[in-house]
Protein backbone atom coordinates (compact mmCIF):
# COMPACT_ATOMS: atom_id res chain seq x y z
CA UNK A 1 0.00 0.00 0.00
CA UNK A 2 1.61 3.79 -0.87
CA UNK A 3 2.45 5.68 1.71
CA UNK A 4 -0.01 8.20 2.55
CA UNK A 5 0.62 12.08 2.72
CA UNK A 6 0.72 13.74 6.36
CA UNK A 7 -1.90 17.25 5.37
CA UNK A 8 -3.16 20.17 7.37
CA UNK A 9 -6.75 21.30 6.71
CA UNK A 10 -9.04 23.81 7.66
CA UNK A 11 -12.35 24.59 7.22
CA UNK A 12 -13.63 27.94 5.91
CA UNK A 13 -17.04 28.84 7.80
CA UNK A 14 -19.98 31.23 6.87
CA UNK A 15 -21.54 33.03 10.12
CA UNK A 16 -24.00 35.38 9.65
CA UNK A 17 -24.41 35.76 12.92
CA UNK A 18 -21.76 35.29 15.36
CA UNK A 19 -23.94 36.28 18.78
CA UNK A 20 -26.01 33.10 17.55
CA UNK A 21 -23.03 31.14 16.35
CA UNK A 22 -25.37 29.28 13.47
CA UNK A 23 -22.41 28.54 10.55
CA UNK A 24 -22.32 26.71 7.21
CA UNK A 25 -19.32 25.32 5.51
CA UNK A 26 -18.09 26.70 2.53
CA UNK A 27 -14.91 25.66 1.43
CA UNK A 28 -11.34 23.77 2.60
CA UNK A 29 -7.50 24.98 2.49
CA UNK A 30 -5.79 21.76 1.98
CA UNK A 31 -1.95 22.71 3.06
CA UNK A 32 0.37 19.80 1.08
CA UNK A 33 3.02 17.88 3.69
CA UNK A 34 6.17 19.88 4.61
CA UNK A 35 7.53 22.96 6.15
CA UNK A 36 6.95 24.99 2.97
CA UNK A 37 4.01 23.00 1.60
CA UNK A 38 1.46 24.73 -1.09
CA UNK A 39 -1.98 25.61 0.35
CA UNK A 40 -4.92 25.31 -2.25
CA UNK A 41 -8.69 26.15 -1.14
CA UNK A 42 -11.57 24.69 -2.92
CA UNK A 43 -15.14 26.33 -2.61
CA UNK A 44 -18.84 24.49 -2.49
CA UNK A 45 -20.68 25.43 -5.64
CA UNK A 46 -23.88 24.47 -3.65
CA UNK A 47 -25.00 27.37 -1.95
CA UNK A 48 -28.57 26.02 -0.30
CA UNK A 49 -26.62 25.39 3.29
CA UNK A 50 -25.69 29.03 3.32
CA UNK A 51 -29.47 30.28 1.92
CA UNK A 52 -31.13 28.55 4.50
CA UNK A 53 -29.15 29.85 7.23
CA UNK A 54 -28.96 33.50 5.39
CA UNK A 55 -31.89 33.50 2.62
CA UNK A 56 -30.10 37.25 1.89
CA UNK A 57 -26.62 35.67 1.84
CA UNK A 58 -24.31 37.98 -0.77
CA UNK A 59 -23.35 34.19 -2.60
CA UNK A 60 -21.62 36.57 -5.26
CA UNK A 61 -19.08 37.89 -2.94
CA UNK A 62 -18.48 34.91 -0.94
CA UNK A 63 -18.01 33.03 -4.59
CA UNK A 64 -15.32 35.74 -5.28
CA UNK A 65 -13.52 35.50 -1.80
CA UNK A 66 -12.21 31.89 -3.20
CA UNK A 67 -10.64 33.96 -5.75
CA UNK A 68 -9.30 36.38 -3.41
CA UNK A 69 -8.13 33.67 -1.08
CA UNK A 70 -6.19 31.62 -3.82
CA UNK A 71 -4.77 34.67 -5.13
CA UNK A 72 -3.37 35.62 -2.09
CA UNK A 73 -1.45 32.52 -1.15
CA UNK A 74 0.05 32.27 -4.56
CA UNK A 75 1.56 35.95 -3.41
CA UNK A 76 3.97 34.31 -1.14
CA UNK A 77 1.95 33.86 2.20
CA UNK A 78 5.24 32.30 4.22
CA UNK A 79 3.99 28.83 5.43
CA UNK A 80 5.39 27.62 8.79
CA UNK A 81 4.83 23.95 10.27
CA UNK A 82 1.99 24.91 11.81
CA UNK A 83 0.74 27.15 9.20
CA UNK A 84 -0.47 30.01 11.73
CA UNK A 85 0.93 32.49 9.65
CA UNK A 86 -1.93 31.21 6.83
CA UNK A 87 -4.07 31.69 9.03
CA UNK A 88 -3.96 34.79 10.34
CA UNK A 89 -3.18 36.61 7.32
CA UNK A 90 -6.31 35.70 5.86
CA UNK A 91 -8.34 36.01 8.49
CA UNK A 92 -7.42 39.73 8.94
CA UNK A 93 -8.65 39.96 5.27
CA UNK A 94 -12.10 38.19 6.10
CA UNK A 95 -14.99 39.66 6.96
CA UNK A 96 -16.73 38.96 10.39
CA UNK A 97 -18.90 36.94 8.92
CA UNK A 98 -16.51 34.44 7.48
CA UNK A 99 -13.70 32.77 9.64
CA UNK A 100 -11.13 30.02 9.45
CA UNK A 101 -11.03 26.80 11.61
CA UNK A 102 -7.86 25.70 13.14
CA UNK A 103 -5.26 23.37 10.87
CA UNK A 104 -5.97 20.11 11.75
CA UNK A 105 -4.31 16.66 10.65
CA UNK A 106 -5.41 14.46 7.70
CA UNK A 107 -3.57 11.11 6.03
CA UNK A 108 -4.29 11.48 2.33
CA UNK A 109 -3.60 9.04 -0.87
CA UNK A 110 -2.80 12.34 -2.68
CA UNK A 111 -3.76 15.87 -2.49
CA UNK A 112 -6.43 16.06 -5.21
CA UNK A 113 -8.23 13.07 -4.04
CA UNK A 114 -8.28 14.18 -0.40
CA UNK A 115 -9.93 18.02 -0.98
CA UNK A 116 -12.38 16.07 -2.72
CA UNK A 117 -13.12 13.57 0.47
CA UNK A 118 -12.94 16.71 3.08
CA UNK A 119 -15.30 18.51 0.75
CA UNK A 120 -17.82 15.59 0.41
CA UNK A 121 -17.47 15.00 3.92
CA UNK A 122 -17.46 18.59 5.93
CA UNK A 123 -18.85 21.03 2.66
CA UNK A 124 -21.07 19.43 0.60
CA UNK A 125 -25.05 19.01 1.57
CA UNK A 126 -25.84 15.19 3.20
CA UNK A 127 -27.41 13.34 -0.18
CA UNK A 128 -30.67 13.23 -0.57
CA UNK A 129 -33.37 10.21 1.01
CA UNK A 130 -32.44 8.04 -2.14
CA UNK A 131 -28.87 8.56 -1.98
CA UNK A 132 -28.10 9.97 -4.72
CA UNK A 133 -27.89 13.87 -5.21
CA UNK A 134 -26.78 14.63 -8.58
CA UNK A 135 -25.68 18.33 -9.88
CA UNK A 136 -27.71 19.45 -13.28
CA UNK A 137 -27.98 22.51 -15.33
CA UNK A 138 -25.40 24.57 -15.50
CA UNK A 139 -24.11 23.83 -12.08
CA UNK A 140 -23.01 20.43 -13.61
CA UNK A 141 -21.45 21.96 -16.42
CA UNK A 142 -19.53 24.62 -13.87
CA UNK A 143 -18.06 21.71 -11.76
CA UNK A 144 -16.91 19.53 -15.17
CA UNK A 145 -15.02 21.97 -16.39
CA UNK A 146 -13.36 23.51 -13.24
CA UNK A 147 -12.46 19.69 -12.65
CA UNK A 148 -11.03 19.54 -16.28
CA UNK A 149 -8.96 22.81 -15.71
CA UNK A 150 -7.93 21.35 -12.41
CA UNK A 151 -6.64 17.85 -13.60
CA UNK A 152 -4.60 20.11 -16.79
CA UNK A 153 -3.05 22.42 -13.44
CA UNK A 154 -4.37 25.08 -15.58
CA UNK A 155 -7.20 25.92 -12.96
CA UNK A 156 -5.13 28.14 -10.29
CA UNK A 157 -3.71 30.61 -13.14
CA UNK A 158 -6.82 31.35 -14.86
CA UNK A 159 -9.08 34.21 -14.23
CA UNK A 160 -12.49 33.18 -12.52
CA UNK A 161 -15.93 35.09 -12.99
CA UNK A 162 -14.65 37.76 -14.86
CA UNK A 163 -16.88 40.88 -14.11
CA UNK A 164 -18.57 41.59 -17.95
CA UNK A 165 -18.81 45.13 -16.69
CA UNK A 166 -15.11 45.98 -17.13
CA UNK A 167 -15.67 45.05 -21.16
CA UNK A 168 -18.49 46.35 -21.23
CA UNK A 169 -20.95 49.00 -19.14
CA UNK A 170 -21.53 49.50 -15.82
CA UNK A 171 -23.87 47.89 -14.05
CA UNK A 172 -24.03 44.38 -16.69
CA UNK A 173 -24.63 41.66 -14.57
CA UNK A 174 -23.02 39.07 -16.43
CA UNK A 175 -19.89 37.30 -14.98
CA UNK A 176 -17.40 34.76 -17.27
CA UNK A 177 -16.81 31.46 -15.36
CA UNK A 178 -13.17 31.46 -16.51
CA UNK A 179 -10.51 32.70 -18.93
CA UNK A 180 -6.95 33.22 -19.34
CA UNK A 181 -4.64 35.19 -21.61
CA UNK A 182 -2.04 33.74 -24.05
CA UNK A 183 -2.09 35.91 -27.14
CA UNK A 184 -5.29 36.44 -27.12
CA UNK A 185 -7.87 36.24 -24.56
CA UNK A 186 -10.12 33.03 -23.70
CA UNK A 187 -13.34 32.81 -22.48
CA UNK A 188 -15.28 30.04 -21.41
CA UNK A 189 -18.94 30.11 -20.00
CA UNK A 190 -20.77 27.22 -19.20
CA UNK A 191 -24.49 26.88 -20.46
CA UNK A 192 -27.54 24.57 -20.23
CA UNK A 193 -29.59 24.35 -22.76
CA UNK A 194 -31.82 22.16 -21.02
CA UNK A 195 -32.83 23.78 -18.29
CA UNK A 196 -31.84 27.85 -19.33
CA UNK A 197 -31.75 28.26 -23.03
CA UNK A 198 -32.24 32.08 -21.88
CA UNK A 199 -28.46 31.89 -20.85
CA UNK A 200 -27.48 31.24 -24.53
CA UNK A 201 -29.48 34.39 -25.74
CA UNK A 202 -28.24 36.40 -23.20
CA UNK A 203 -24.31 35.41 -23.49
CA UNK A 204 -25.14 35.71 -27.78
CA UNK A 205 -26.65 39.31 -26.73
CA UNK A 206 -22.87 40.35 -24.94
CA UNK A 207 -20.55 38.54 -27.08
CA UNK A 208 -19.81 41.72 -29.55
CA UNK A 209 -19.54 44.55 -26.82
CA UNK A 210 -17.07 41.79 -25.16
CA UNK A 211 -15.01 41.29 -28.06
CA UNK A 212 -15.03 45.17 -28.32
CA UNK A 213 -14.12 45.79 -24.76
CA UNK A 214 -11.34 43.35 -24.70
CA UNK A 215 -9.88 44.87 -27.92
CA UNK A 216 -10.27 48.38 -25.83
CA UNK A 217 -9.21 47.46 -22.82
CA UNK A 218 -6.48 44.08 -23.00
CA UNK A 219 -6.20 45.32 -26.86
CA UNK A 220 -6.51 41.53 -27.72
CA UNK A 221 -8.90 39.39 -30.11
CA UNK A 222 -11.13 37.70 -27.88
CA UNK A 223 -12.47 33.93 -28.35
CA UNK A 224 -15.21 33.38 -26.24
CA UNK A 225 -16.19 29.89 -25.18
CA UNK A 226 -19.67 28.52 -24.61
CA UNK A 227 -19.40 24.97 -22.86
CA UNK A 228 -23.08 22.99 -23.24
CA UNK A 229 -24.32 19.39 -22.46
CA UNK A 230 -23.94 16.76 -24.70
CA UNK A 231 -27.03 16.78 -26.92
CA UNK A 232 -28.15 13.16 -25.60
CA UNK A 233 -28.24 14.31 -22.39
CA UNK A 234 -31.43 17.04 -23.01
CA UNK A 235 -34.93 16.68 -23.39
CA UNK A 236 -35.70 19.32 -25.90
CA UNK A 237 -33.84 18.70 -29.10
CA UNK A 238 -35.18 21.59 -31.20
CA UNK A 239 -34.21 23.59 -28.34
CA UNK A 240 -30.52 23.06 -27.78
CA UNK A 241 -30.48 23.10 -31.69
CA UNK A 242 -32.06 26.71 -31.46
CA UNK A 243 -29.46 27.49 -28.38
CA UNK A 244 -26.20 26.37 -30.08
CA UNK A 245 -27.48 28.50 -33.50
CA UNK A 246 -28.12 31.21 -31.44
CA UNK A 247 -24.42 31.62 -30.33
CA UNK A 248 -22.73 30.36 -33.09
CA UNK A 249 -24.36 33.25 -35.08
CA UNK A 250 -22.33 35.61 -32.77
CA UNK A 251 -19.59 33.77 -33.95
CA UNK A 252 -19.32 31.99 -30.27
CA UNK A 253 -17.59 28.56 -29.89
CA UNK A 254 -19.63 25.71 -29.02
CA UNK A 255 -18.07 22.96 -27.14
CA UNK A 256 -19.90 20.47 -25.40
CA UNK A 257 -18.75 19.01 -21.89
CA UNK A 258 -17.13 15.96 -24.04
CA UNK A 259 -14.33 18.50 -25.41
CA UNK A 260 -13.24 19.88 -22.03
CA UNK A 261 -10.49 17.64 -21.39
CA UNK A 262 -9.15 18.78 -25.28
CA UNK A 263 -9.90 22.43 -24.08
CA UNK A 264 -7.64 22.00 -20.97
CA UNK A 265 -4.84 20.81 -22.18
CA UNK A 266 -4.65 23.15 -24.64
CA UNK A 267 -4.96 25.31 -21.72
CA UNK A 268 -2.11 23.50 -20.21
CA UNK A 269 0.15 23.92 -22.76
CA UNK A 270 -0.68 27.30 -23.67
CA UNK A 271 0.14 28.54 -20.17
CA UNK A 272 3.56 26.77 -20.40
CA UNK A 273 2.68 24.07 -17.17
Amino acid sequence: MAERLQCEFSLVRYVPDVVKGEFANIGVLLREPGPHGSVTVRFTRDWSRVRCIDPGADVSMLESLEAEIAQRLRGGVELKVNAKPVLETLEDTLSNSVQLTEMRGTLAESVPAEMEQLLRMYVEPLKSESGRRRQSGRAAIVSEMRTAFERAGAWRLMRKRIVAAQYTQAGDPLKIDCGYRNGRVRMFQAVSLESDVEGAKGLAYSANALREGVARVEGAELELTAIVERISMVSEEEQYRFGVSVMEREAIRVLTVADLERVAETAKRELHL
